[in-house]
């Protein structure tokens, strides 16, 4: 489910108050975390960080126009989706999320291949997200995109 929101304040703006309140809390999260040169904004009708054109002119290979996406942050109908490229294209990231997932939260890992789908609100495991966040700088990112996903 996309939204039509051009701003992360309409995004946000669009939700229950308690999707609010959760989209806020993750996003205090990932700003707090996410190391220096990241952007965020609208991407594909999430909230959406990215690397900038700044940083890499040669933008997502799918949408030259669009800068390279790294994590998106959406309210879905049933779930809070937290989606993170790196844990898509680096085994070892996504192999510490996996076995660091159970010490933090009781509910079983709900994932696809970079989405994090949280169904119970209250059992949002923040502080793993902010060390999972942490883990990957833009160069690192734009290493491991050319590498592994650019073709």
């Amino acid at each position: 489910m996309q939204s039509s929101a051009t701003s992360v304040a309409d995004y946000i703006a669009s939700l229950s108050a308690e999707r609010q309140e959760v989209i806020n809390n993750l996003r205090k999260v990932i700003k707090e975390n996410l190391p220096e040169g990241f952007e965020e904004g609208m991407s594909y009708g999430m909230i959406g960080y990215y690397v900038p054109h700044s940083l890499y002119p040669d933008g997502y290979h799918c949408k030259p126009k669009d800068p390279l996406p790294f994590i998106n942050l959406a309210s879905q109908k049933n779930f809070i989706a937290l989606y993170h490229m790196g844990l898509y294209a680096k085994k070892e990231l996504l192999d510490w999320f996996v076995e660091e997932y159970p010490k933090h939260c009781n509910r079983k890992l709900d994932m696809g291949k970079s989405c994090i789908r949280f169904k119970k609100l209250e059992d949002i495991p923040y502080d793993l997200i902010g060390e999972l966040v942490s883990k990957m700088s833009p160069q690192e990112w734009i290493s491991v995109y050319e590498r592994n996903i650019k073709k």
